[in-house]
C-alpha cells in the first residue's frame, strides 16, 4: 500500500513537472509572436518598389510581349538588352541563393509590385533580415521573368506614360517628361550603402555623371537611348523617339545571346619603328581615354574592370614577354566590405602604359595589344558556380604589330 502512495506521489511530481514545462514553453512560443514589434518603414528607394499597378483600359496584360504587338520596333530592341534579363541573370540568381541577400536585392530587377511573390511593409526592428511580408495576391510569375519590363518604366496609375502623346492611342496616354527623365535611371543606377558589415551596394554611376562636365547638358538617355525618328508602330508616320536596346557594357548574359556596346573608351597604340637593329629595344605604348562616357570607366557594379594586355612572340610564335594592366576596383568583402583601390578613368581622363624587349634574335616579332572588358574575374565566376555559358568578358581592343629585327 505504501509503495502504491508513492508511486502516485511519483506520478503527480510528473505530471507537475510536465506542466510546467509546457506553460514555460507556451510563454516563450506566445511572446515570440505576441510582444510588441517596433515596425520600421521602409525609406529607401531600394527599399520600395513601384506599387501595384492595374492593366491600364485598352490592354490585355502589363506583359512586354503583348506591348511589341504594336510597338514591334521597341520590342526587338528591348529583348536584347540586359534590362530583359536582369532577373534571369545567372549571376543574380547565384547571389540571391545565398544566405546573405537580403529581400531588397530583387528591387532593381523586377521593380513592379506586380512581379514580387511579397508584398514588404516594413522591417521588424529595422533587421533587412527580417522584412514584414505578406503574400502578394497579384503576383504575375510570367512578368517577373521579363525583368525590368515596358511597364517598369511607362505604366503608372491607368496610363502610359510617354513623352509625346497620340490621339490614336488604344490606351490612355499620360505626358509626362520628368518621369521619363534620367532621374528614372538613376534610381538604381545609383544605389550606394553599405547595408550589412559584408554587403555593400555601391552602384555610384549617377553621382559619377553629377560631378562631372556633361551635366545639365547630355544625361543617361543621351548616351543609352538615342534619339531615332521612327513610326510609333506600323502605318503611324514618323515622329521623335529612342532606341530601346539600352547599350552598355556590351557583355551577354549568356553565350546565345548578343548585347550591343557602348564604350567610352578610346585606344591608342604606338610602336615608334617598324625595324630595329639587334640590340635596340622593341618598345610598345598603350594610351586610353574615357573619351566619350558621362562617368567614370569601369562603372556601376564594383566587380568590373578592363585589363589592357602587350604581349611579344617571337619569329617562332612563342611568347616571350607580356605585360598585363589593370583598370577597375578592388574590394575586400569579408569579415567586412570596404574597397581597397580603384583607379577607374576618370571622365576625360588618358593614361598611357609602356613596354619593351630586348630581342633575343633576329627575325619578325609580333607585338599584340589587346583590350578587354570584365564582368567579373574567374575566381568569382568559380565561387558562384557560372559555366562557360556565361560570358565574363568581350574585347574592347586588338591590333598586331609585326617588327623586323636586323643584324
Amino acid at each position: 500500500m505504501t509503495r502504491l502512495l508513492k508511486l502516485g506521489e511519483l506520478n503527480r511530481r510528473n505530471i507537475i513537472v510536465v506542466f510546467a514545462l509546457l506553460i514555460t514553453i507556451s510563454a516563450l512560443v506566445l511572446s515570440r509572436y505576441l510582444s510588441p514589434k517596433n515596425i520600421t518603414p521602409l525609406t529607401q528607394s531600394w527599399e520600395k518598389v513601384i506599387p501595384h499597378q492595374d492593366i491600364p483600359k485598352g490592354l490585355v496584360s502589363l506583359s512586354a510581349k503583348d506591348c511589341g504587338v504594336c510597338h514591334q520596333e521597341y520590342y526587338k530592341e528591348w529583348k536584347t538588352s540586359t534590362h530583359a534579363h536582369a532577373w534571369t541573370d545567372l549571376q543574380f540568381q547565384a547571389e540571391l541563393r545565398k544566405e546573405s541577400s537580403p529581400f531588397l536585392c530583387i528591387n532593381c530587377h523586377i521593380p513592379l509590385q506586380n512581379q514580387q511573390e511579397f508584398i514588404v511593409s516594413g522591417l521588424e526592428n529595422g533587421d533587412i533580415y527580417k522584412p514584414v511580408k505578406k503574400p502578394n495576391p497579384h503576383f504575375d510569375k510570367d512578368l517577373q521573368m521579363e525583368g525590368i519590363t515596358c511597364a517598369s518604366c511607362h505604366v503608372r496609375d491607368g496610363y502610359i506614360i510617354g513623352k509625346t502623346g497620340s490621339e490614336l492611342a488604344p490606351h490612355p496616354v499620360k505626358v509626362d517628361s520628368i518621369h521619363l527623365s534620367e532621374q528614372l535611371c538613376i534610381s538604381c543606377h545609383n544605389a550606394n550603402a553599405v547595408v550589412t558589415p559584408t554587403l555593400a551596394c555601391t552602384f555610384e554611376t549617377g553621382d559619377e555623371w553629377k560631378a562631372g562636365p556633361y551635366f545639365g547638358k547630355q544625361n543617361c538617355i543621351s548616351c543609352h537611348m538615342p534619339e531615332m525618328h521612327r513610326p510609333i508602330m506600323p502605318g503611324l508616320p514618323e515622329k521623335k523617339s529612342h532606341y530601346h536596346a539600352f547599350p552598355g557594357s556590351g557583355i551577354p548574359k549568356l553565350v546565345s545571346l548578343k548585347s550591343e556596346s557602348l564604350d567610352g573608351m578610346d585606344v591608342k597604340v604606338e610602336a615608334p619603328k617598324k625595324q630595329v637593329i639587334l640590340g635596340d629595344s622593341l618598345s610598345l605604348s598603350v594610351t586610353v581615354v574615357n573619351a566619350r562616357a558621362g562617368h567614370r570607366l569601369p562603372s556601376g557594379d564594383p566587380e568590373r574592370f578592363y585589363l589592357i594586355n602587350m604581349k611579344f612572340y617571337s619569329p617562332a610564335g612563342d611568347l616571350v614577354h607580356q605585360t598585363q594592366n589593370r583598370i577597375g576596383e578592388r574590394w575586400q568583402w569579408y569579415p567586412e566590405a570596404k574597397k581597397l583601390s580603384d583607379n577607374n578613368l576618370n571622365i576625360g581622363e588618358s593614361r598611357r602604359y609602356k613596354t619593351a624587349l630586348q630581342p633575343a634574335q633576329t627575325g619578325t616579332y609580333t607585338l599584340k595589344v589587346e583590350v578587354t572588358k570584365h564582368r567579373m574575374d574567374e575566381e568569382t565566376a568559380k565561387y558562384n558556380k557560372l559555366g562557360d555559358e556565361y560570358p565574363l568578358f568581350i574585347y574592347v581592343y586588338e591590333e598586331e604589330i609585326k617588327i623586323s629585327v636586323e643584324e
